[in-house]
């Protein structure tokens, strides 16, 4: 994994909420299809935020979450925490691991006896079983994306630790043959069997395209950060931007290109490095 400075960082995509006035037309580009979701910026409105237990101060868009015969391995929060706010007990669930992406502001992020102070464009991962802690100790409103999975143990691996970084520290590494225009900044090594998800961040200048239908077993949510694209999503095409979030079930057929004028970057989730599941939740074993 490369850990030379990026040329990338904020600003990220616009924060969620507000309301549409009542002369603005239906327009809207949102779909929920048999294979994938659009949720433009425009969805994540302030009549669809949520408040979460455990929280305070606190919004929450969920704008993916375990769904049976969709997405069966994640969620997906966009979080936005008002002066003060925070949690003392932040994941409810037992054996969930965590990423959060600071987009604005700063949060006060205890992980165990460490105390660090995240920024936009930083990056924590939380193992499962890892006690952390979150507060807005700032003057404004700080806002993040949450990405939460049930981590799956295997005999003889260790899992991760936790680890904080940015956006800004990590280089994005070359796709092959595109001379930079296709990158991805990886904040875990790939070949490391000890993750079992990946969140990335994916960058294509203007120009640059995905120049195949990838379709593999691996389900993912992307969130678009910053610039436009057009993306293949089964058998159609859609255009996205920053603010926008795509939800891909495993093995819907995707592509794309950065539509420009700047660069289009995306968050991108994916679930890796284990074997498919026979029985249990999503399996036809039982």
């Amino acid at each position: 994994m490369t850990t030379e400075p990026s040329p990338f960082g904020p600003p990220y995509a616009p924060a969620a909420g507000g309301l549409p006035g009542q002369g603005a037309l239906h327009t809207g580009r949102a779909v929920f299809t048999e294979a994938y979701a659009v949720l433009p910026r425009a969805t994540m409105s302030d009549i669809t935020a949520s408040f979460l237990p455990g929280w305070a101060g606190t919004r929450a868009w969920i704008i993916a979450r375990p769904l049976s015969g969709f997405a069966e391995t994640f969620s997906h929060y966009l979080m936005e925490v008002a002066p003060g706010g925070g949690s003392e007990t932040p994941e409810p669930e037992a054996g969930a691991e965590g990423v959060i992406f600071v987009t604005e502001g700063v949060i006060w992020l205890k992980i165990g006896p460490e105390e660090h102070e995240v920024s936009a464009g930083g990056y924590a991962y939380l193992p499962a079983g890892q006690a952390w802690r979150l507060r807005n100790a700032g003057e404004a409103a700080v806002r993040f994306h949450w990405l939460r999975k049930l981590y799956e143990p295997v005999a003889g691996i260790a899992p991760p630790a936790a680890f904080v970084t940015s956006d800004r520290e990590v280089a994005p590494v070359a796709m092959p043959g595109t001379n930079g225009a296709w990158a991805t900044t990886r904040f875990v090594d790939p070949e490391d069997l000890a993750h079992d998800m990946h969140v990335n961040i994916v960058t294509l200048h203007p120009g640059a395209t995905i120049p195949f239908e990838e379709t593999h077993v691996m389900e993912h949510g992307l969130f678009v950060l910053s610039g436009k694209g057009v993306y293949r999503l089964n058998r159609d095409w859609v255009e996205v931007e920053a603010g926008d979030y795509m939800w891909l079930r495993a093995f819907c057929p995707q592509a794309c290109y950065a539509a420009g004028p700047g660069p289009f970057r995306y968050l991108l989730y994916k679930d890796v490095n284990r074997h498919a599941r026979l029985r249990g939740p999503g399996a036809f074993g039982r």
